[in-house]
């Protein structure tokens, strides 16, 4: 549970098609507000998405115009689990899915807290959802097939756009299972 985060807020407009999506994606989850079940997003070229689907065209701006972009089609009625890696463990994209992004909640507690747990998992759970100085988080993670990955970070109580942390390993047991999709 311990949490190492190389993260910062970038200045840097980001302009790669994986940060992109990733940002997009985010923001697209986060205005579902907080409470929310893990939400997986299939990444597929733009391109190819809207020849399949012209009607489409009409909603792009001008960065989903760009050679390389990528679109985020929500992966809809995802089996309740509390197992987030064997879900992942059971998917398997077709060739046409050039990436994956997963978006999930998490409670985190500061490294003291967790030295005085329960040893029953429901009840450590109970325990940190009650910790007074528990953090809510979202975070999402953004992987391709070719070994690209993104993970964001937003806080409940920082919850704002320009307040959204970047790193490419705040969640590296994530990246690993979410990339595991894409090797099939």
């Amino acid at each position: 549970m311990r949490h190492h985060w190389g993260v910062h807020q970038s200045s840097r407009p980001v302009t790669d098609p994986l940060s992109i999506a990733a940002l997009d994606t985010e923001r697209h989850v986060a205005s579902g507000g907080w409470d929310q079940n893990p939400r997986l997003f299939a990444l597929v070229p733009t391109a190819e998405l809207v020849e399949r689907e012209p009607h489409l065209r009409a909603q792009l701006r001008g960065h989903d115009l760009v050679a390389g972009a990528l679109s985020a089609v929500e992966q809809e009625n995802l089996p309740p689990t509390a197992n987030l890696e064997s879900l992942l463990g059971g998917i398997a994209w077709p060739d046409s899915v050039v990436g994956a992004a997963l978006a999930v909640e998490r409670i985190v507690v500061p490294p003291e807290a967790e030295r005085d747990l329960p040893l029953h998992p429901d009840a450590a759970v109970d325990a940190l959802a009650a910790h007074p100085s528990r953090q809510d988080v979202r975070l999402l993670v953004a992987v391709t097939r070719d070994g690209q990955s993104r993970c964001l970070l937003r806080q409940r109580a920082h919850d704002s756009d320009d307040q959204v942390a970047v790193g490419e390993d705040i969640a590296p047991g994530l990246v690993h299972a979410l990339k595991a999709t894409l090797q099939g």
